[in-house]
């Protein structure tokens, strides 16, 4: 079978979880983890399913609930059960970062809610025994006092880290790594305006369904940004390394350049500070220091304008 006809008996995720008797929220995850591999859409459209890779699944031992037990998630409460450890002990240890989040959402009070993968804190359990019962470690017990709480950090790198995998072109690429740094920072690192823009048109949504509620809607939007020295310092290494792959593969849109040209010289054209689309104004009056001069009228004019108006006041009969 041809990749095009591959291409064409693949179903669009919404049939495919049907097929694979998951909730849409499962199917989204087992995607994101891999469980569920993909084709590109046709014509640069939405990811689909092939056929094969549905009747590969529902052949494996254990379908369906083997597949739904490997995307399982669960909250505090029922992940201590799951371990057989207090609430508290656990959200100590899910603070000082021994097991990663892999979904979030906000409850009714605005609060985050976080959820893991039953299945790692399952393989957690077994490896680690000795921080499931006894005295706390001095080490976590440190981190705790501290108000420490890694697992927005974590979050965001495990998140990334599964976008970067799906991701080939080199562009997309830099754009996810630019989406977790705030716009001032992401400027400091990528001073073409262009460059910028371009990134912003392909940013990926690292969650989906935001919320309406302008509350709501700031707190998942803090929780998206880096905001820790060394995960900012992290991100901004990698974003210079990605735009610097991108350039070399081709340059960023921009007006009066098309898709994939460069300069004489070989290089990218540099952007015009006088263009509409310039995201720094003072480029601008940096190239027209003669927009903030003021106007200086000659002598003579000034003779004629005071004649026109001793004309205008002084009318002929």
């Amino acid at each position: 079978m041809t990749v095009q006809e591959s291409m064409t008996r693949a179903m669009a995720p919404g049939r495919a979880a049907m097929e694979l008797e998951l909730k849409r929220g499962e199917f989204e995850l087992a995607v994101q983890l891999g469980h569920v591999r993909t084709v590109p859409g046709v014509n640069g459209g939405p990811l689909r399913i092939a056929k094969e890779e549905i009747d590969r699944l529902r052949a494996a031992d254990g379908f369906p609930d083997a597949l739904r037990e490997r995307v399982r998630t669960v909250g505090t409460t029922e992940g201590a059960r799951l371990i057989s450890i207090s609430p508290e002990r656990f959200t100590r240890l899910a603070r000082t970062g021994h097991f990663t989040p892999i979904r979030f959402y906000l409850n009714r009070y605005r609060a985050v809610v976080w959820l893991y993968l039953a299945e790692e804190l399952s393989e957690f359990a077994l490896a680690h025994p000795a921080l499931l019962s006894g005295r706390t470690p001095p080490a976590v017990r440190t981190m705790v006092d501290r108000g420490e709480d890694r697992r927005p950090r974590n979050w965001r790198g495990r998140r990334l880290g599964l976008l970067l995998r799906s991701m080939a072109d080199p562009w997309e690429r830099a754009a996810a790594i630019a989406s977790v740094l705030d716009p001032v920072t992401m400027a400091e690192v990528v001073s073409d305006p262009y460059e910028r823009s371009h990134l912003r048109v392909l940013r990926p949504e690292l969650v989906t369904g935001r919320p309406d509620s302008p509350a709501a809607h700031e707190v998942v939007e803090r929780l998206l940004l880096a905001d820790h020295p060394d995960e900012i310092l992290w991100h901004r290494v990698s974003l210079a390394q990605a735009l610097r792959e991108a350039r070399e593969t081709r340059p960023a849109p921009r007006p009066g350049l098309k898709s994939g040209a460069r300069t004489a010289s070989g290089s990218d054209p540099a952007p015009d500070p006088t263009s509409r689309t310039t995201a720094d104004p003072r480029a601008v009056l940096r190239s027209r220091p003669s927009a903030l001069m003021p106007v200086r009228r000659s002598p003579q004019r000034r003779g004629l304008l005071r004649r026109l108006r001793f004309r205008k006041t002084n009318p002929v009969v």
